[in-house]
């Protein structure tokens, strides 16, 4: 039976689209990239913010569409939409015939089996607190990977609902990971990024661990040519976290530390902990050991006033930040910041945003014209505009820009390359490939 299936939303849900894809294919079913052809389809949702949202309602309508159009029996619907809003979907949308929430994958197979024999509809969005151990069937390309480490967030953010949706901090066991990491580089997997929703708090819950220790250990496997480290917490990195990824060849100095705001009220007002000044302090370290930064921002948060929002713009120009996110604050049902008075207008919060990426636009485009002459290590994604494209240690996957670049060599996605710089873009670099060894 052909199996169909869309994956919407970050990293984790990901990762959580491609066990699922394991368990399904264990169970018989063949994969297609066909949604006309397939007998079941996947919806695997977001539920982050009110744009990730429509997204996702909007999949779902399309995808049932095939239950009269194509040859769809079952339609399924997973994720982050499902787990916070089950009742509201089987109730409004009738062609959903099976319904899962974040943490019942290991149960969708019987699910799916009983809707196609027997015409039932089923529910399930009990959160349990297990991690699978079924293997993955990998979205991404062949050389890169993501690699989970936890579940959950204790961090409780204002304009948060992730702790509403996937429950507390839980570390995944560091056997578990260590093995899949391993078993990954021997299938050729060569960068593997550890995500969960906060990374540095991996370990709280274990004896005797911590991110540090996860990446002394990780940057030794053997095939593993980059380890690369997402969604730290700005009060929980530490200098001696990036001294131990500065310490090893395998681990990309590359620190992606999502802040949110630059005035100490608003922050406290987004229940968000540390210091802004200690946090720079931090942040130029990291730059002098030769970290690329990076970070993401929410303006309009409820009761941010215009000199609040231009203090943010100073500190973007102060930091310089290599690479930079944002969006505009969405209140949440069932969020703290969603019941704040002085709620910004949504036309003050997109005027607020563009003016932030305009400013971080410039930034980026000086800080790619400073490498213009370098030469740096390359992995080859693929082509583009005629031209072979990859990434540097300093350009993480699926956020940042690429290096197009030239060769006279024929060259394979999954192999590296040495690229000497020669032309800036805003967010891209252009270069050609040199000879030597990489």
């Amino acid at each position: 039976m052909k199996l169909g299936v869309i994956s919407l939303g970050c990293a984790k849900n990901r990762v959580d689209t491609e066990e699922m894809l394991s368990l399904l294919t264990q169970e018989g079913y063949t994969l297609t990239d066909k949604a006309e052809e397939a007998e079941v389809l996947v919806i695997n949702t977001c539920g982050f913010i009110t744009s990730a949202k429509e997204e996702s309602i909007d999949a779902i309508f399309e995808m049932a569409q095939h239950k009269q159009t194509g040859k769809c029996r079952a339609l399924v619907v997973t994720g982050c939409l499902a787990q916070r809003y089950g009742d509201d979907l089987m109730r409004e949308i009738p062609q959903i015939d099976v319904l899962s929430g974040v943490t019942q994958y290991d149960t969708l197979a019987g699910a799916i089996r009983s809707s196609l024999e027997r015409g039932e509809r089923a529910q399930n969005t009990e959160r349990n607190n297990a991690f699978l151990h079924c293997g993955r069937v990998l979205t991404t390309p062949k050389y890169s990977a993501y690699i989970r480490i936890g579940e959950g967030c204790d961090n409780r953010c204002a304009y948060c609902a992730i702790p509403l949706i996937r429950g507390g901090h839980r570390s995944r066991p560091l056997a578990d990971i260590l093995d899949e990491m391993r078993t990954l580089a021997q299938q050729g997997v060569k960068e593997q990024i550890l995500i969960a929703q906060d990374t540095t708090r991996w370990g709280r819950d274990l004896s005797n661990a911590s991110l540090r220790h996860l990446v002394r250990d990780a940057a030794g496997i053997p095939g593993l040519d980059w380890l690369r480290v997402l969604y730290c917490y700005p009060d929980e990195t530490d200098r001696a976290l990036i001294d131990e990824m500065a310490a090893h060849q395998t681990v990309c100095r590359y620190l992606d530390l999502p802040l949110q705001h630059a005035v100490p009220r608003i922050l406290k007002a987004m229940n968000r902990r540390g210091d802004i000044e200690e946090v720079k302090a931090l942040l130029q370290y990291a730059r002098e050991r030769g970290f690329a930064l990076r970070t993401t921002f929410i303006v309009g948060f409820p009761g941010e006033t215009e000199e609040d929002f231009e203090a943010l713009m100073a500190f973007v120009r102060e930091v310089r930040f290599d690479r930079m996110g944002a969006f505009a604050f969405s209140p949440e049902e069932d969020t703290t910041a969603a019941l704040l008075p002085d709620q910004i207008d949504e036309s003050v919060k997109q005027q607020r945003l563009s003016r932030l990426m305009a400013l971080q636009q410039g930034i980026s485009r000086e800080l790619n014209q400073q490498r213009v002459g370098s030469v740096c290590r390359v992995l080859v994604t693929g082509r583009q505009q005629g031209a072979y494209t990859g990434r540097s240690q300093w350009e993480a996957p699926d956020a940042d820009g690429l290096i197009l670049f030239d060769s006279v060599r024929r060259l394979t996605p999954g192999e590296f390359v040495q690229v000497r710089i020669t032309g800036a873009e805003d967010y891209d670099l252009r270069g050609e490939a040199v000879e030597g060894d990489a």
